[in-house]
This record gives structure tokens, C-alpha cells and sequence, in this order.
């Protein structure tokens, strides 16, 4: 049994490596290596990266060998970061001796804190994950049943600080994670900015949180019903902002911001 879990642990290990690895020769590989680095660093094909080296490893390790695989599968990818941050950063001398944000943060809060809090926002991973995947199962019926926007994903899902120069090792994956996940909670809170302002065009009874919220969905000052204003302000807004003949029922507001369709819909000047 012991074997059977160290060949586990090495398997999901290795395979993680080896994609790493792939990754980093695609753009070495001319035009073709480069075409397909790019697709792979925006959704979809991005989608399937982040689940390979985020989920794949502990859901294998479960499939296989039940909990303690799937503790397995976490400590496999614990241990692939490991390998690969230090033989990325010797792999880049230059920029492992300059300026660095992990250094700067060990200097501000102390080198323990910093890692010890950066590893436990890896936590999140499997929360934004699901975000995404509500993202492609929950949304797309809404657009066809009830004509909220089309969103292109791969205007909103994408990394691209692996460009940024001096960006190695430690710097590099964290960055490249608060990348994907800003990109993934921004299109899931324009979203839901549709799913409030079409439903529920309701201003919170507490100020505070009409303050804290108005950020993320501008509606609060922008249209929505006051509190304790009556329903016919709240069916007037309705009426106001969605017709029968709309081709689209965005929230109120919807910004100047988006791409849909894949064309810019930017008011012209």
C-alpha cells in the first residue's frame, strides 16, 4: 500500500513538471509554439490549464485513493511549486539578485508571515474555481432565456504578467494567480451586476452596505428603488430599463467598458 501511495505522489508530481515544462518550451518552438502559448494564456483553453494543475491533481488523488489520495494530490502540487520556483529563479539569475516583491514583503511583515499568508490564499483556488465554473453552467442559459449580454471570457480570463520583466520564481505563480482570479471574480461580479438589477432592483435598508456595495454594482445609486419607496417604484424601474423589444437586458448602467459579441461597444465620439 505504501508503494501504491508514493507512486501516486510521483506520478501527479512528475506530470505536473512535465506540463510546466512544456509551457516553458511553447514559445521556443517559432510561430506555431507561440500561437499556441497565446491560446493557452486565455479562456477556454486557459479553463482547462487551471484545472489541470489545480483540481485534476486531488480529484485524481481521490478517484484513486480515496482522502488520503486526495491529501496526496495536494501534497503533490505543494511539492511541484517547491522544485519549480527554485530552479526557475537560478534559471534567471539577473532577476532572482534585483528587485524582488517576495524580499520587499519579508522586509515589511517579516519573511514567515509572508509566506505562510500567501500560501493560505491558496485556499481560494477551489472557491474561484467554482466561480468559473457557475460561470460557463449557470450564466449562458440567462442569455438565451432572458436576453442578459453576452460576455467573451477571454477578455476577462486571461494571464498575461508572465510578459512582465523580472518576474521569477515566487513573484511569478503568485502573480500569475491573483491574474486569473481578478479575471475570473470580475466577470462573475458584471454577472451578477445583470442577475441584481433584473430581479431585485431594491436599495439595502442598511446605508452601509449600499456604500460598500455600490462599487460592485453601481446600480445601488443608479437606479434601483428606494428603500420602502413601494413596489411601483421597483416595477417602475423595471419598466424603465427593460422592454419587450430589447435585444439585450443589461443592468442599468452597463458600462461603456465591455466587449460583446466580440465588438466594441463603446459609444462612438
Amino acid at each position: 500500500m505504501l508503494n501504491e501511495y508514493l507512486a501516486l505522489y510521483l506520478i501527479i508530481t512528475t506530470s505536473l513538471l512535465l506540463a510546466v515544462a512544456y509551457l516553458h518550451l511553447l514559445p521556443r518552438l517559432g510561430s506555431f509554439g507561440r500561437k499556441v502559448a497565446n491560446t493557452l494564456c486565455h479562456a477556454p483553453a486557459l479553463d482547462l490549464g487551471i484545472t489541470y494543475f489545480t483540481i485534476a491533481p486531488a480529484l485524481t488523488g481521490y478517484l484513486w485513493l480515496g482522502w488520503k489520495g486526495l491529501l496526496l494530490g495536494i501534497a503533490a502540487q505543494i511539492t511541484a511549486v517547491m522544485i519549480w520556483t527554485p530552479l526557475h529563479e537560478l534559471a534567471h539569475p539577473a532577476a532572482r539578485k534585483g528587485p524582488r516583491i517576495v524580499h520587499t514583503m519579508n522586509r515589511v511583515v517579516g519573511r514567515w508571515r509572508n509566506h505562510t499568508a500567501v500560501w493560505i490564499t491558496a485556499l481560494a483556488i477551489p472557491v474561484f474555481w467554482i466561480v468559473r465554473l457557475a460561470e460557463w453552467i449557470v450564466y449562458p442559459p440567462l442569455i438565451v432565456l432572458i436576453k442578459f449580454p453576452r460576455y467573451r471570457s477571454a477578455d476577462w480570463v486571461n494571464v498575461s504578467r508572465q510578459k512582465f520583466e523580472g518576474l521569477v520564481g515566487h513573484d511569478l505563480i503568485w502573480c500569475l494567480y491573483c491574474d486569473w482570479m481578478t479575471g475570473v471574480w470580475s466577470l462573475g461580479s458584471e454577472m451578477l451586476r445583470n442577475v441584481e438589477s433584473f430581479w431585485c432592483p431594491i436599495r439595502f435598508y442598511s446605508d452601509k452596505k449600499c456604500d460598500n456595495c455600490k462599487i460592485d454594482f453601481p446600480d445601488i445609486n443608479g437606479g434601483w428603488a428606494a428603500t420602502g419607496s413601494g413596489m411601483a417604484s421597483v416595477t417602475a424601474a423595471l419598466d424603465k430599463h427593460y422592454k419587450p423589444d430589447n435585444t439585450e437586458n443589461s443592468w442599468f448602467g452597463h458600462p461603456t467598458r465591455l466587449t460583446i459579441n466580440g465588438k466594441d461597444a463603446s459609444p462612438k465620439s
